[in-house]
């Protein structure tokens, strides 16, 4: 077991794949977990089903895209909670497509859900941690930001963004004793990768990149992701932590 002394965390994105695994992992370890996606039959589903197991959480339904609804839903949380202790930035959505045929729309959604959300909601919820002197904030970005990935510059963008961020917050905060870290997965088995993981060609292909020569588990970040939230990492800080199975070595 890690150590977290009653913490208090909000995930987004967790209704489904490494979102709720993450959320799933912080409960176990006796986080009350804050569940954010934009559905709130999904989100809902996963704070159910971690109280149903003895856990604690709540389901909150927020569209991370959205910038007033983000503070609405900060200034709630912060009426309800003293501080959020952790936060994890997971949300995300994939537009792909070449640069040439990429929609303007297209670069926007992706954006203003992967990269700027996570300015709106550290912005809102990282001054309590401020005045606490404790914060765990971690950012899900991908390996996709670090090496880049033909038909996703837009996603790759966000991905690459949240890199700065995380880099730039972790010494704005580092006097605060808040650190701010990166996940950057691999290709892990999730519905959003389901229709190249399930296709013979394709995943052969990816896997030639991998040489651990599987794909990744959601549970595989979470764990990551739960030791960076923890007492035992407060050493670490403005790092990304690629869990990716030797791809971006």
């Amino acid at each position: 077991m890690l150590t977290f002394n009653h913490r208090t965390a909000l995930v987004t994105g967790a209704g489904r794949g490494i979102g709720k695994a993450i959320a799933e992992t912080l409960a176990r370890q006796g986080v009350t977990v804050i569940c954010v996606s934009k559905s709130p039959e999904s989100c809902g589903a996963v704070a159910d089903g971690i109280v149903a197991g003895g856990g604690k959480a709540k389901a909150l339904a927020v569209d991370v895209a959205d910038g007033a609804a983000i503070a609405r839903a900060a200034e709630t949380l912060l009426g309800e909670f003293p501080t959020i202790d952790i936060l994890v930035n997971n949300a995300g959505i994939t537009r792909d497509g070449l640069l040439f045929r990429m929609s303007e729309a297209d670069w926007n959604d992706v954006i203003a859900t992967n990269l700027t959300s996570c300015f709106h909601w550290t912005k809102h919820l990282a001054r309590p941690m401020t005045r606490a002197r404790w914060g765990r904030i971690v950012n899900i970005t991908s390996v996709s930001g670090i090496m880049g990935n033909a038909g996703q510059a837009n996603y790759s963008a966000a991905k690459a963004g949240m890199i700065g961020l995380t880099k730039t917050l972790a010494r704005e905060f580092a006097s605060r004793s808040i650190t701010v870290n990166a996940v950057a997965p691999g290709f892990v088995k999730t519905d959003m990768t389901t229709d190249f993981v399930t296709n013979p060609e394709i995943a052969g292909k990816i896997l030639e990149q991998v040489p651990l020569k599987r794909f990744g588990e959601a549970t595989d970040i979470a764990a990551t992701t739960a030791f960076l939230c923890s007492e035992e990492a407060g050493y670490i800080t403005g790092q990304v932590f690629a869990v990716d199975g030797g791809m971006a070595m």
